[in-house]
């Protein structure tokens, strides 16, 4: 009888686990987090000037006298944010509660180089107790993000419905998209008409030449259009607006995604979000102050044209969105400011909110550029 050999079953190799990845969105955001609390705390850029005093001696001056308590709870609001973003930031390198003490030693040293540069700024004053408060919301947002990193970056379900819904390419995209209802709070000439350029660079020529220069005077040889003119304007902005960032948040989705649902209820929340900023910022009564005969047909125009393109392939979608875009930057710099603009502006700018103006503004000018960048970036241009 012959012997039999029995030789073992080789086990298949099991693969090793995925390592864990650094989220892009955390880390996009806390780069443009961070430039806009940079333009903030040095706005408006002008007047740079050595006094004779040390960067850093008020870290020794005596607390102020005059503050309100909308003054610190601003503060810390304003920094929150930033330690939050500072400890997903550093996923996967520093996980938790290790990434606690490097994002509030960051945070603090940001802010106290944000108060030393306002030494030589003479529209604003370096203040120890604007640091105090500063430091704790960076303090408050790294506790925050600690305990709530595995619900964002490991065990979320929403990180399993945005990897489910929407590309692996769509994270500096998101970062894009959730900027634009922000940038709408800024007062504008038109409902959705960002990237207004003739304010601030009149502002930053006439600190340049150190003499007043209106960029508006000089462009539109004070030119005059009619009321049916300002409607079509703002007809075509308004329309152009929302379907450049509507079509931008489509082209984040997969096709399994309820991308209709899913962008009505984005338009929903920046409406939200614009009313809110209206009821806030200058009396409760004013919350739909920016409703029109032209906005609403700007709306609806825009709704039309999304609804129609939303069919179309990703190639046709990424091209309208950009000149969509594109038309509404031309339109919105080439025609004269509304006098009821001016009004609503100075109202803005006189108001409890004068800390944010810069980077407000800021961001109102930035998102349009910042839009059309990621949609012609080839990086971005991947299909789904």
């Amino acid at each position: 009888m012959k012997s039999v050999t029995l030789w073992p079953m080789q086990a298949k190799p099991v693969p090793s686990p995925a390592p864990p990845a650094a989220s892009s969105f955390a880390r996009v955001s806390l780069a443009i987090y961070t430039l806009l609390i940079v333009y903030a705390s040095w706005y408006p850029f002008s007047g740079w000037r050595d006094m004779g005093i040390k960067p850093f001696d008020y870290l020794w001056a005596r607390l102020p006298y005059y503050w309100t308590g909308f003054d610190v709870w601003t503060n810390i609001a304003g920094y929150a944010p930033l330690g939050l973003l500072l400890v997903l930031a550093m996923y996967p390198q520093l996980r938790a509660r290790w990434a606690i003490v490097p994002a509030i030693a960051a945070g603090v040293l940001l802010s106290a180089c944000m108060e030393a540069g306002q030494t030589y700024l003479p529209t604003r004053v370096p203040s120890n107790l604007d640091l105090l408060t500063n430091s704790a919301g960076v303090t408050l947002g790294a506790l925050l993000g600690a305990a709530c990193s595995r619900y964002f970056l490991r065990e979320s379900r929403l990180l399993l419905l945005r990897q489910r819904w929407f590309s692996s390419e769509a994270s500096r995209g998101l970062v894009v998209a959730a900027l634009w209802p922000l940038a709408l709070i800024y007062p504008q000439n038109h409902l959705f008409g960002l990237g207004h350029l003739v304010p601030p660079l009149s502002g930053f020529f006439s600190d340049l030449f150190d003499t007043p220069i209106d960029l508006a005077t000089a462009w539109l040889n004070n030119a005059q259009l009619s009321a049916e003119q300002y409607w079509l304007a703002d007809i075509i902005v308004s329309a152009c607006g929302l379907t450049g960032a509507s079509l931008l948040v489509l082209l984040l989705m997969r096709r399994q995604a309820p991308r209709r649902r899913l962008v009505g209820l984005y338009l929903l929340a920046c409406i939200a979000i614009k009313s809110l900023a209206c009821a806030l910022f200058f009396a409760p009564q004013n919350a739909f102050v920016w409703i029109s005969p032209s906005a609403v047909g700007g709306i609806t125009l825009g709704a039309m044209m999304v609804a129609g393109l939303s069919w179309a392939p990703p190639v046709a979608q990424r091209r309208v969105a950009a000149l969509a875009l594109i038309l509404s930057l031309v339109v919105t710099n080439a025609v004269p400011v509304n006098p009821y603009y001016i009004s609503t502006l100075e109202t803005w700018v006189q108001g409890k909110f004068l800390n944010f103006d810069g980077a407000a503004q800021f961001l109102s000018v930035l998102w349009p550029f910042l839009a059309i960048w990621f949609l012609y970036h080839p990086v971005h241009r991947k299909q789904k």
